[in-house]
């Protein structure tokens, strides 16, 4: 097990939205989902390593603003071309209004 990191407050994030966080050298994607939960993924895509928090997040899905490579950011499962390596995903919790990950560091 890791270590939790506090990332923002719950508010900071909106519905169907993404923000970038980063950590320790790392680059993490947080997104909040349209049923109200908190997901987090490796900030950057697969494909051409582009930061993905400057994407569309449509349902459970981040579309990469580069080459429109998609994945769902629940699972990080790659669903479009160019996108085809998964991304990494971490635990996510809310204590007290805040969103905590564990990177795994």
């Amino acid at each position: 097990m890791g270590q939790w990191i506090e990332v923002c407050a719950t508010g900071d994030i909106d519905e169907e939205d993404v923000m970038r966080f980063d950590h320790g050298g790392q680059t993490f994607a947080i997104y909040r989902s349209p049923d109200d939960r908190f997901y987090a993924t490796d900030g950057l895509c697969t494909h051409e390593k582009v930061h993905l928090a400057d994407g569309l997040v449509m349902d459970n899905i981040i579309e990469c603003p580069k080459h429109n490579g998609r994945f769902d950011y629940r699972n990080g499962a790659a669903k479009g071309a160019p996108a085809c390596v998964n991304l990494k995903t971490y635990p996510v919790k809310v204590e007290a209004g805040k969103v905590l990950i564990d990177t795994g560091a």
